[in-house]
């Protein structure tokens, strides 16, 4: 873990090394999202794949390929859930 946060330097830098991997993402509307990152710019729009809509931990609604409006994001995390 230490070696992981040792190469980030900037805030963007996380989300570059979270390509392709799974990522929780926590709305304002106090959902949380999984799903893998594919794509995402400089206002923190995301495009995730598989996604998936989890509820106390658990997986309620597969989306597929989905896209996330930055300005709707309050927190990404490397995904730790087991969706």
């Amino acid at each position: 873990m230490r070696n992981y946060v040792m190469a980030i330097e900037r805030p963007l830098d996380l989300l570059n090394q979270s390509k392709g991997k799974e990522i929780l993402v926590h709305l304002k509307n106090n959902k949380q999202m999984v799903g893998t990152l594919l794509a995402f710019d400089i206002h923190i729009n995301i495009v995730l794949d598989n996604a998936k809509e989890m509820v106390d931990g658990e997986a309620k609604r597969n989306l597929g390929i989905a896209f996330v409006r930055g300005d709707t994001i309050i927190f990404i995390s490397p995904s730790t859930a087991s969706a």
